[in-house]
């Protein structure tokens, strides 16, 4: 039975959420048009709302046919889509100068399973797909300041055996883990961290006495200056991407964005 409910409320999602509420908002032209809200997310991300057009499910089957149904409106244009190779985890070794992870871009390969084959001392073709999801996790898991708990859950492992993890990421990535607890230490000391660009996201709660607020904000402090930065960064190459367009005086236009994408 709760399997049952777990797929009937996926499917009534759907279907609330995209099939009867999309073919509302399309206008008189069949367009759907997204409102994009600058101030909607605190890390500086755009947000999109009416529909919200950066949630189109895709994880499922059933969510990748409804993401077919949005065509061009055109017969002979097409939309193309084109998004930043990790983004966050290449700001993290810009950030934090380690080493080891400025090498993994460099050698323009395939980060996680570099990763992977420090973690677990093996040589990168002796990697697995377990290993390779394992360090998946915890390279995206650390950008959000991911806790054991939180990983083991995630990897449905021990906690011990999750923190295991973390240490060896640690042992393998050093910097990463200075640039951290730099991180809090610039936060409990000013009250706030900043982007690359130095946008400040306030972060009063860094200092209080409640634990589970205070470690919120340390994961806070750990994630905005780089899921930050990559908001600036997208911004400003939107910009510079659509004035290119319309210097060249091409037809293609810009019509959203999703984060990275």
């Amino acid at each position: 039975v709760p399997a049952l409910i777990s797929k009937y409320r996926e499917l009534a999602k759907l279907k609330s959420t995209y099939l009867d509420a999309l073919p509302e908002m399309i206008d008189s032209h069949s367009l759907v048009h997204a409102s994009f809200n600058q101030m909607g997310a605190e890390t500086g991300r755009l947000s999109s709302n009416n529909p919200n057009l950066q949630n189109i499910p895709v994880r499922t089957e059933l969510g990748r046919q409804i993401r077919r149904a949005f065509i061009a409106y055109n017969k002979e244009d097409v939309l193309l889509s084109a998004d930043y190779s990790q983004i966050e985890l290449r700001l993290l070794a810009h950030c934090c100068k380690d080493d080891g992870l400025m090498k993994a871009f460099k050698s323009d390969g395939d980060i996680h399973r570099y990763t992977a084959s420090l973690m677990f001392d093996v040589k990168e073709d002796k990697v697995d797909d377990t290993m390779r999801y394992a360090a998946k996790r915890i390279n995206f898991g650390i950008i959000y300041g991911m806790s054991a708990f939180g990983l083991a859950k995630d990897l449905d492992v021990t906690i011990a055996q999750a923190q295991d993890f973390i240490d060896r990421y640690f042992l393998r990535y050093p910097k990463v883990k200075e640039y951290m607890d730099g991180n809090i230490e610039f936060a409990k000391e000013h009250g706030y961290v900043e982007t690359l660009f130095h946008r400040r996201r306030y972060l009063p709660e860094i200092n209080s006495a409640n634990m589970g607020l205070r470690q919120f904000a340390q994961r806070q402090a750990i994630n905005a200056p780089l899921q930050g930065s990559a908001a600036d960064l997208i911004k400003i190459a939107m910009v510079k991407i659509s004035q290119e367009l319309h210097d060249k005086k091409m037809s293609s236009v810009m019509i959203m964005t999703v984060h990275d994408e």
